[in-house]
C-alpha cells in the first residue's frame, strides 16, 4: 500500500506536544473518516468514534461546552471507556454547531485526549453560524 502523506500529517499532529483539535473539511466521499480510522488502526490507537448524524441522542451532550460530561455520556450511551490515549473523532460535526465551539474546550480542559472532527458540510455550517471557528 502507498503511504499517503495526510497519515504523516496526522502522525506529526498526534505527537504534538500542544496539539489541537483536528478539523477535517472536505466534500463527501473523498476519505476524511478512512483517513481517521486507517490512522488508528497502523497506531494501534483506540478510536472512539461518533458521527452526529446518526447517533442523535448525544447532540445535546455537545451543547453543554464539558468535555468531562460530553465524554461521560459518550461512555453510556456506547458502553465503552474513553481513555486518555484515545482518539475521539466526531463526525459530521456541522449537525450540532455547537460542536464546533466544545472543541475548545477540549483543548482547554482535556488537551492529553486527541480530538478529530469532520463534515462534509462544515463550510455552509461555518459561513452561517454566528460564533467564530476555535
Amino acid at each position: 500500500m502507498l503511504q499517503r502523506s495526510p497519515l504523516a500529517d496526522m502522525q506529526r499532529w498526534h505527537q504534538s506536544e500542544r496539539r489541537k483539535p483536528l478539523v477535517l473539511r472536505g466534500a463527501r466521499q473523498v476519505g476524511k473518516t478512512t483517513l481517521v480510522r486507517m490512522f488508528c488502526d497502523q497506531k494501534e490507537i483506540d478510536l472512539v468514534e461518533i458521527n452526529l448524524e446518526f447517533e442523535m441522542e448525544l447532540r445535546e451532550s455537545f451543547k453543554q461546552m464539558d468535555p468531562a460530561q460530553i465524554l461521560r455520556d459518550i461512555e453510556l450511551v456506547k458502553g465503552i471507556r474513553v481513555n486518555p490515549s484515545s482518539v475521539l473523532f466526531i463526525d459530521e460535526i456541522q449537525i450540532v454547531p455547537e460542536a464546533m465551539q466544545a472543541l475548545r474546550y477540549f483543548y482547554e480542559k482535556m488537551p492529553q485526549l486527541a480530538v478529530v472532527a469532520a463534515g462534509s458540510m462544515l463550510e455552509f455550517t461555518l459561513a452561517t453560524t454566528e460564533f467564530s471557528m476555535p
